[in-house]
C-alpha cells in the first residue's frame, strides 16, 4: 500500500477535479502489475495495473488507494467490473470513497461477486494525500489555503505598498510549486492594481516548464476595476481567467472583457463586496478543487472571518519593518478578546532557503 501511495501522489496537481489513486497488484510474493491515474478523463490507477499484470492478477491481491469506482456518470468506465473479471481473489483498499456515488457501492459489489474485501491499511495516510478532493467532496467548496510572504513581525508590505521581494528566490520558487499543485490562484483587485501578477506557475519565463496544466487565475474585482492590459488577462491560451464581480460592474466592461475569452460571475454582493462564500460555492461547483489565496490583508481578513481557507502557510523572511503603517498580514479589526483568537492545529516548520515556512490548519469549531 505503501508503493500504492507513492504512485498515487505522481497525479499531484493533474487528476483534479478526480483523486489521486495508485494501485499495485501482488500475485504469489511478487508485484505482477502498477499504475497510478495521471489525468482527468485518463485511465485509472486499477485499469493500468490489471493491464500490465493481464492473466498474472489471476488469484493475486489488489492494493488500492482509494475504493475503485462503481458509477457511470464519469467519463471513463467503472472499474469494478474490471476488477471482478481480472481474477484477482483479494482488494485491499486504503479508504472508501467519500463521492456519494461510489461511497461503498464499489466494495459491496466485489463481495457480492465473492472477492475479499479489506478497507483501512494507511488510510490516514490515503486521506492526507487527498484531502482536497475529500474537503470538496464534503462540503461543496475548495480546500482553500491562505499564503503570504511577510517579515518576521508580520507585515507584507512596506507603508507605501512595496513588497517584491521580502522572501527569497527558494521561498518564490516553493510558492510557484505550489500554484502548480491547485486548480486555482485567487487574488483581489488591489493586488492586481498595486502588483500586476501574472499568476501562472513558472520557472524562469516558462510556464509550461513547471507546470502543463496551469492554475485557473482568479479576481475579486466588485466594481471591474481591472485594466484590460493587466497581465493576469493576458496569454489566456496558457492559463484561463475568471473575475468574480457584482451587479455594481459595468455591462460595457463585462462585454468587454468577455470578448476577450475572460469569464465573469456575477455574484451576490455582501457590504459591497463580492460574497466570498458564494464564490468559493461557484469555484466549486465549476470543478475547483483546491485553491491558494494569494491576496492582501483585506482580501485575507475577509476569507478568514467567513471561514473559508483550511491552511495557512507563511513565508516568514529574517526582515523587521517596524511602525504601525507597514501593511499587516490581515486587516480589518481584531477581536477584542483573547479568546475569540483562531486556533490553529497541526503546526509545522521547515527552513526554505533564508526564511522559514510555517504552515499549520485552522481548527474546526
Amino acid at each position: 500500500m505503501a508503493l500504492a501511495l507513492r504512485l498515487a501522489a505522481k497525479g499531484r496537481g493533474l487528476t483534479s477535479p478526480n483523486p489521486m489513486v495508485g494501485a499495485v497488484i501482488v500475485s504469489r510474493g511478487d508485484i505482477v502489475g502498477q499504475g497510478s491515474h495521471r489525468k482527468a478523463g485518463g485511465p485509472h490507477a486499477e485499469v493500468l495495473a490489471l493491464s500490465q499484470a493481464g492473466s498474472r492478477a489471476k488469484g493475486g491481491t489488489l492494493y488500492v488507494t482509494l475504493e475503485p469506482c462503481s458509477h457511470l456518470k464519469k467519463r471513463t468506465p467503472p472499474c469494478v467490473p474490471l476488477v471482478i473479471s481480472s481474477g484477482v481473489r483479494r482488494v485491499v483498499a486504503a479508504m472508501v470513497d467519500p463521492n456519494p456515488q461510489v461511497r461503498g457501492r464499489g466494495m459491496a459489489q466485489l463481495k457480492r461477486a465473492g472477492i475479499r474485501v479489506e478497507v483501512g491499511c494507511l488510510e490516514a495516510e490515503a486521506r492526507q494525500l487527498n484531502e482536497t478532493y475529500i474537503h470538496w467532496v464534503q462540503t461543496g467548496r475548495p480546500f482553500t489555503i491562505l499564503k503570504a510572504g511577510m517579515t518576521l513581525d508580520g507585515q507584507i508590505a512596506t507603508a507605501g505598498g512595496e513588497s517584491q521581494w521580502i522572501t527569497g528566490e527558494p521561498a518564490r520558487l516553493r510558492g510557484h510549486r505550489l500554484r502548480a499543485d491547485v486548480d486555482a490562484v485567487l487574488v483581489g483587485i488591489g493586488t492586481v492594481l498595486r502588483d500586476d501578477p501574472q499568476l501562472t506557475a513558472r520557472t524562469g519565463g516558462d510556464p509550461a516548464r513547471l507546470a502543463p496544466r496551469q492554475p485557473l487565475r482568479v479576481v475579486v474585482d466588485s466594481r471591474l476595476r481591472i485594466p484590460l492590459r493587466a497581465a493576469v488577462l493576458q496569454r489566456q491560451d496558457e492559463a484561463h481567467t475568471v473575475i468574480a464581480t457584482t451587479r455594481a460592474a459595468p455591462a460595457k466592461k463585462i462585454a468587454a472583457l468577455q470578448g476577450r475569452g475572460i469569464d465573469v460571475l456575477v455574484l451576490p454582493g455582501a457590504g459591497g463586496h463580492v460574497d466570498l462564500a458564494a464564490l468559493w460555492t461557484r469555484l466549486g461547483q465549476l470543478g475547483v478543487t483546491s485553491l491558494l489565496i494569494e491576496g492582501g490583508s483585506d482580501l485575507n481578513a475577509a476569507a478568514l472571518r467567513a471561514g473559508l481557507p483550511q491552511r495557512l502557510m507563511y513565508f516568514i523572511a529574517p526582515l523587521l519593518l517596524g511602525g504601525q503603517d507597514a501593511k499587516g498580514l490581515f486587516g480589518g479589526l481584531s477581536p477584542r478578546r483573547l479568546r475569540d483568537a483562531l486556533p490553529l492545529t497541526n503546526l509545522r516548520i521547515e527552513p526554505v532557503g533564508r526564511d522559514m515556512l510555517i504552515q499549520a490548519d485552522l481548527q474546526v469549531r
